[in-house]
């Protein structure tokens, strides 16, 4: 006994009823609904033979059939074979990034907003990794007479900001100067090596060093990766109005899993650069997410560095709307990021 083109269309119409209901599905509702020319007994038959071959339980002797985590693995892997998924989302997401953020960050939250709201479920976006970013720009905007807003622009396009304070007054015209000096000689430096630089700056720009000291502490603190890594979460509360997690202390579980940024980064990273997975069910190897399934894709910046953009909902997600929502939102940090770089490096060459 195995799968044919009957049993696949019958498991597949169980699959759609339980995404939209979260109730067991019996015979007669596939045969009433979904008009195969079957009668009730033949479906019958046929859902008793999925089950056998491990693609539907059955919670209840009286009730109907669920999909298991193996029978959501098939319909994926025919969903992911068909090739590209249209998206009602796509515009939608795209009118989003229109007028775009120049901040990483803000983008970054920006995305996990939309993808929240189109998909009705948790989204995370994590922002790119690989080697070490690399310093683009270093300007320094004058807040007061004795205080600047340092703004660090690098190759992934995370920019970073940061103010720092002085005794002596130094105006606008003399800020805009340490600015110029600073990416001239830090330009393509991680922030290692700009920290290594430091010291010869402070020499040859000894007037202005309390303004380059406060620089060389901020560079320390963020060489190595010793800062948080910035992650962008949407949605969380949107597993709550799921019948899944409707149950207190499982929900508890569930929030207090992901409620730890570096937790949630681990689990949203951890196919790397894979450009799109889906782990259900078990397969996360998470015990808090059994009946969660977790779909990834990445993005790119024009330097070659990946993010990683996941939705985290119940396994009977929408899958053909979230692979498609994840693909154009993928399409639209690459595009966005890969302008952004440009932009950054004919502001550089005008310099």
């Amino acid at each position: 006994m195995g799968m044919d083109e009957r049993k696949f269309r019958i498991l597949q119409a169980i699959i759609d009823d339980y995404i939209l209901t979260a109730e067991p599905v019996g015979s007669r509702t596939i045969s009433r609904k979904y008009g195969m020319g079957l009668s009730s007994a033949t479906i019958r038959n046929e859902m008793s033979d999925l089950e056998e071959l491990g693609y539907l339980d059955q919670p209840h002797v009286s009730a109907g059939r669920i999909p298991s985590a193996k029978a959501y693995r098939l319909y994926v892997d025919t969903l992911l074979q068909k090739g590209q998924i249209p998206s009602e989302d796509e515009v939608s997401i795209r009118r989003h990034f229109q007028g775009r953020a120049r901040q990483m960050e803000e983008v970054m939250d920006q995305a996990a907003q939309v993808l929240s709201h189109v998909t009705q479920y948790m989204a995370v976006v994590l922002p790119p990794t690989g080697n070490s970013p690399r310093l683009q720009t270093i300007q320094l905007v004058k807040v007061s007479s004795r205080s600047a807003l340092v703004v660090i622009v690098t190759d992934g396009g995370i920019v970073r900001d940061q103010v720092i304070t002085y005794q002596d007054p130094i105006d606008e015209d003399t800020l805009y100067a340490i600015s110029r000096a600073l990416t001239e000689q830090l330009h393509g430096c991680s922030m290692e090596e700009a920290c290594g630089k430091m010291p010869d700056l402070m020499q040859r720009l000894h007037e202005n060093g309390e303004v380059l000291e406060g620089l060389s502490q901020y560079f320390t603190s963020r060489r190595d990766g010793n800062h948080r890594s910035h992650v962008a979460v949407g949605g969380a509360s949107n597993m709550l109005t799921y019948p899944e997690y409707s149950d207190m202390e499982k929900a508890r579980n569930f929030l207090s899993l992901v409620e730890t940024r570096e937790r949630l980064a681990s689990i949203i990273s951890q196919h790397g650069n894979v450009s799109l997975t889906v782990r259900i069910g078990p397969e996360t190897g998470i015990p808090e997410m059994e009946d969660c399934s977790i779909v990834t894709a990445t993005y790119a910046t024009q330097s070659g560095r990946h993010g990683t953009i996941g939705v985290i909902g119940p396994t009977r997600m929408q899958y053909s709307r979230v692979l498609a929502a994840l693909g154009a939102m993928g399409q639209q940090l690459t595009d966005l990021f890969g302008v952004t770089e440009n932009e950054e490096e004919n502001q550089q060459k005008e310099r």
